[in-house]
């Protein structure tokens, strides 16, 4: 007695159907090699799935990333938030980290984040000067007084040292770093490409969704 007859097309479904879990397969983010997990750290988004960009100014893989993020913040998930935290392992990172949460202390992040990249990499400017800073913010619309009052202020200053406390807890040894959720680092080490990581990025914002939703 012979078995049901496999058709030509019935065939081809199988593969193909193989073939496309096969890929999923291979593009899940894989443990110890797209990304390393880190001692849990508190989670500051509330019910969103938090994403920390930790980067550095002066990092020219940081700069060549962020058009893909910039891309990749234009379609970001309705369950996810965006954090940035400038990353200080050594005291000449400092003042890129008081250059951001100076702008952020005058709401000109979103305007000026890029611009800043822009002013390293292209213009070569020296920003760890503060007077180059504020005449950069001059030339950008920001009254120098203003820049240099956010600039010098104890609430810039106490984000800095957060800064440099988060570098430590969260286990950035360099940049680029992404860390999902609190627990789920990957960097720019960890792919073969910088716009590889906005791949994993996706895979871990997936593990970091199931296990919330594990926990309900």
């Amino acid at each position: 007695m012979r078995g049901p007859r496999v058709t030509l097309s019935r065939l081809l479904a199988c593969l193909a159907l193989a073939l496309f879990a096969a890929a999923g397969s291979a593009q899940q983010a894989r443990y110890n090699k797209d990304y390393r997990l880190i001692p849990q750290q508190p989670v500051e988004t509330g019910d969103k799935i938090e994403v920390i960009d930790f980067f550095w100014y002066g990092c020219p893989y940081c700069n060549k990333l962020q058009p893909a993020l910039e891309r990749w913040r234009k379609r970001i998930p309705d369950d996810v938030e965006l954090r940035r935290v400038p990353v200080i392992l050594k005291d000449a990172w400092a003042p890129h980290a008081r250059i951001y949460y100076t702008l952020e202390a005058l709401n000109e992040v979103e305007r000026l984040h890029q611009e800043v990249y822009r002013g390293y990499h292209v213009e070569e400017l020296y920003m760890s000067k503060p007077d180059v800073m504020a005449g950069w913010a001059v030339r950008h619309g920001i009254d120098r007084q203003k820049w240099l009052g956010a600039y010098s202020s104890p609430e810039v200053e106490n984000k800095v040292q957060r800064a440099k406390r988060l570098t430590r807890q969260y286990d950035v040894d360099g940049t680029p770093t992404i860390v999902v959720d609190g627990r789920y680092l990957t960097s720019g080490n960890m792919s073969d490409t910088l716009e590889g990581m906005i791949p994993i990025l996706d895979d871990l914002i997936r593990i970091a969704r199931q296990k919330r939703a594990e926990k309900k």
